[in-house]
């Protein structure tokens, strides 16, 4: 079983040589293998209809429902273990779609899946010591990602970066701030379907993250909100899925005599 691991691996890697953004795309249901490493070491697995192979996304922000499909995004890890039974894909991002699927449970078959560990996007408490900006304040803009067809925050994600965009934003005590909504809403075929999230999404993105720093004390006066055209970025928000850095917000944060953005 680790020898045809090994060597489905590198027949995936070998095939996204091919494909300057290296990235694996496509639309499955979600499957879940009931592993017991601990809390929360259940795996969660897809199956690339086009090529067959088997792909463990349990490192995805969001979580797949196993009542609904998911949009894949993600890289080959490029490693050869496999505690869940399928080649890992990290990073990686799942979205759940509109679109039913039957739930499919696996045992855990021999699989040990993970032990929890804390993701490196946690938000810590408003109560904990963090140090501030140095002087003189910069321009800096923060990229806040969603998933696809979606303006709600993800969890250890999206609120990871409105956090600090908020925190930078109280801290430098800006002229202003610009919020600027992005949504995926040129159309792309994944899968043999034609996807593309309405246009709309890109205001309800910006609004919500306003609303957000409003709550946090960002006068609203202070704040200027627009949408962009379809566009991809390049920031560390979206690891490397150049896919996905078309759902996002820019919050373009601007102090009192700031220099050049960041």
């Amino acid at each position: 079983m680790k020898a045809l691991a090994v060597s489905a691996l590198a027949a995936v890697l070998g095939g996204a040589a091919s494909d300057t953004a290296g990235d694996l795309r496509f639309i499955a249901c979600p499957i879940y293998r009931d592993t017991d490493a601990g809390a929360k070491s259940g795996c969660w697995l897809v199956d690339d209809p086009a090529s067959g192979m088997r792909y463990d996304v349990s490192r995805a922000p969001s979580k797949p429902d196993w009542n609904a499909a998911v949009l894949v995004e993600g890289r080959p890890r490029g490693e050869t273990a496999n505690p869940c039974g399928g080649i890992v894909l990290d990073p990686v991002r799942t979205s759940v779609l509109d679109q039913p699927c039957t739930r499919f449970v696996l045992a855990a078959e021999g699989y040990t899946g993970r032990k929890f560990a804390l993701p490196k996007r946690n938000v810590r408490p408003l109560y904990e010591e963090r140090k501030r900006p140095d002087r003189p304040f910069a321009a800096r803009t923060v990229m806040i990602p969603f998933d696809f067809g979606k303006s709600f925050i993800v969890y250890q994600l999206s609120d990871y970066y409105i956090d600090q965009a908020i925190n930078y934003a109280l801290d430098v005590q800006p002229a202003r701030v610009r919020v600027t909504g992005y949504a995926a809403s040129t159309p792309s075929r994944v899968s043999g379907q034609a996807i593309a999230e309405p246009v709309g999404l890109a205001q309800q993105r910006a609004d919500l993250v306003v609303e957000a720093l409003v709550l946090r004390g960002v006068p609203r006066d202070r704040i200027a909100v627009a949408t962009g055209a379809p566009s991809e970025r390049d920031d560390e928000a979206f690891d490397g899925l150049r896919t996905a850095s078309q759902r996002r917000v820019e919050v373009a944060i601007a102090p009192l005599a700031a220099t050049a953005p960041r």
